[in-house]
C-alpha cells in the first residue's frame, strides 16, 4: 500500500493542479511601510490603493501582493504558528546578486545568505517580521536538483553553507560562471546557522 493510498489521497482521479501562484496578501499594522518595502524589493508598480487595501505588481499579473490596513494588530513574534517564509525564484544568479546590490544601496540588507545545495538563496525580513527568500536554482536540470536530495552531501548537511554576498558579487563582477557561483561552498563563511533558520 502506498502512502497516498494509506492516507486516502489516491482517488484514481487525474491530478488537477494550479498553474501558478497568483498573489499573496498581508495583514498590516503599518501598511505604508510594508507597501514601500515591497515596492523597493520588487521594483513593483502600485495598482490600487484606498483606505483599506493596497495592490501592487511586478509583472503582468494584475496584483501579486496585497496589503490590508489593520493598524490595531499586535506585532508578530517568533513563537507564533504560521508561514516561515515565501520564496521567489530568479532566472540567474546574476539577477539575485544584482538585486542584492540594488537593495544594499537602499539600506535593505539580508538576514541570511546561504547556498542550500539545490538553490543559492538570499533571505530578507520585511518591516513587520515576515521573511522572503530570493533564490536561483543551482541545477539547470530539475532531475539533478531532485537527485541532490538523495545525495550523501545533502544527508550530511541538509541546511547548506552560508556565503559572503559581497565576495560572491566580486566573483560575479570578475566574470565567474553561473556554475562556479552556484557551487556549494563558493564564498563560504563557515557558518551555517542563520536567525530562525536552524
Amino acid at each position: 500500500m502506498t502512502a497516498l493510498q494509506s492516507t486516502g489521497l489516491d482517488t484514481g482521479a487525474q491530478r488537477i493542479a494550479p498553474f501558478k501562484m497568483a498573489h499573496l496578501v498581508y495583514r498590516c499594522a503599518d501598511r505604508q511601510s510594508m507597501v514601500d518595502w515591497y515596492r523597493k524589493i520588487f521594483q513593483a508598480d502600485l495598482v490600487f490603493e484606498d483606505d483599506i487595501l493596497t495592490f501592487i505588481t511586478y509583472d503582468d499579473e494584475h496584483h501579486r501582493l496585497a496589503f490590508f490596513n489593520m493598524p490595531d494588530l499586535p506585532e508578530k513574534t517568533d513563537n507564533m504558528v504560521g508561514v516561515h517564509h515565501i520564496a521567489y525564484s530568479y532566472q540567474s544568479i546574476g539577477e539575485v546578486l544584482a538585486t542584492y546590490e540594488r537593495l544594499k544601496g537602499l539600506d535593505i540588507m539580508p538576514v541570511w545568505t546561504i547556498n542550500h545545495g539545490p538553490t543559492t538563496s538570499v533571505y530578507y525580513r520585511d518591516p513587520e517580521g515576515n521573511d522572503i527568500e530570493l533564490q536561483v536554482d543551482n541545477f539547470a536540470d530539475a532531475a539533478d536538483a531532485a537527485a541532490f536530495f538523495h545525495s550523501k552531501t545533502f544527508t550530511a548537511n541538509p541546511i547548506g553553507t552560508e556565503f559572503d554576498a559581497d565576495e560572491l558579487v566580486a566573483m560575479w563582477r570578475a566574470g565567474a560562471s553561473d556554475e562556479q557561483l552556484c557551487a556549494l561552498g563558493t564564498a563560504a563563511t563557515g557558518v551555517n546557522l542563520g536567525p530562525q533558520y536552524r
